[in-house]
């Protein structure tokens, strides 16, 4: 509240100090949150592009697991499975996009040739390969959209607590600002002219009482020379 600040011209200087400093971090998350926005907006059409991939991936990989179950038999299908000596290997590391630190997910052994999947060339049919490199493919798929979902999470909340501060400054803390400074100005406008008008009162008393004691010595002298001149009229007689 305004009224709750002391109008002094010490005050005045600190809430001119805040108001300059909150306008330049005002400015500086404006920018800040556009750039975000740019940059979500980016991840968002990856995403969508990722998310589309993924679904088409899944799919082709389930057409693919149940031709092969339907041509092999599941016995076939998860012995050919259960080969596998390779696991696939996920490390992650951090990247950082505007201050926000996202996830930067890499894999290795994903993807593999016929002889490195475990099972027997000769004793399974190119069904159960074509369902392994498809799902070797929807794994890939998996571990990018987890990536940029994971991104775009963390942007879209980094862009909202931007917003909140973005807000929090323009709609209360600057108008607050603004407010107790017009205050301060106002009263101290009103101290500096009743300041005047008790000084321009002051000088009107001195003067006053300048011009009496000039009006009263001038009396005074008249009142002596008047004497004066009735001691030599006396003494002439």
């Amino acid at each position: 509240m305004a009224n709750d600040v002391k109008p002094t011209r010490k005050n005045l200087m600190a809430i001119e100090d805040r108001i300059e400093l909150s306008e330049r971090g005002h400015g500086t998350l404006e920018k800040k949150r556009d750039g975000l926005i740019m940059e979500f907006m980016d991840i968002l059409d990856k995403a969508q592009d990722v998310r589309g991939d993924l679904a088409q991936d899944y799919e082709d990989a389930q057409k693919k697991i149940n031709m092969a179950r339907a041509m092999e038999g599941d016995v076939a299908v998860r012995g050919a499975a259960a080969a596998l000596q390779e696991h696939p290997e996920i490390t992650t590391e951090s990247k950082n996009i505007m201050g926000v630190v996202v996830p930067q997910i890499e894999s290795s052994k994903v993807t593999k040739s016929l002889d490195q999947r475990g099972y027997g060339i000769m004793g399974t049919s190119a069904r159960i390969d074509e369902a392994a490199e498809a799902y070797e493919d929807l794994l890939e798929s998996i571990i990018l959209a987890a990536e940029v979902e994971t991104a775009m999470k963390k942007m879209l909340r980094e862009i909202e607590t931007t917003k909140r501060r973005v807000n929090a400054l323009e709609f209360k803390l600057l108008p607050e600002l603004y407010e107790n400074q017009e205050y301060i100005e106002q009263k101290l406008e009103e101290q500096e002219r009743e300041e005047t008008f008790r000084l321009k009162k002051i000088k009107e008393k001195k003067e006053a009482e300048e011009a009496e004691e000039r009006e009263a010595e001038a009396a005074a002298e008249a009142e002596a020379e008047a004497d004066d001149e009735l001691e030599q009229a006396t003494a002439d007689d």
